[in-house]
C-alpha cells in the first residue's frame, strides 16, 4: 500500500497539493466535531442546571401553598 502511494505521488503532477488539501479538510472536520461536542456538552449542562432550579422552585412553591409543612405526601394521617 505504501509503495503504491509512493509510485502514485511520483507519477501524478499536483498529487502533493491534493494530499495537503485532504489533510487540511480532515483537520478541519475533526476540529468541527470536537467543537460541536464541547458545545453540546455545555448546552446539556445548562439545561440540567435550569431544570434543577425549576424543579426546586416548583417544590418550594408547592410547599408554600400547602402551608409550608416541610414536604411530605399530605396523606392526612
Amino acid at each position: 500500500m505504501l509503495e503504491f502511494l509512493k509510485r502514485r505521488l511520483k507519477s501524478e503532477k499536483g498529487a502533493m497539493d491534493k494530499i495537503l488539501v485532504t489533510l487540511l479538510l480532515v483537520i478541519v472536520g475533526v476540529g468541527a466535531v470536537v467543537g460541536l461536542n464541547e458545545w453540546i456538552t455545555d448546552q446539556s449542562n445548562s439545561v440540567q442546571d435550569e431544570a434543577g432550579k425549576s424543579i426546586t422552585k416548583a417544590i418550594t412553591d408547592a410547599n408554600g401553598a400547602n402551608g409550608g409543612d416541610g414536604g411530605g405526601d399530605g396523606g392526612g394521617e
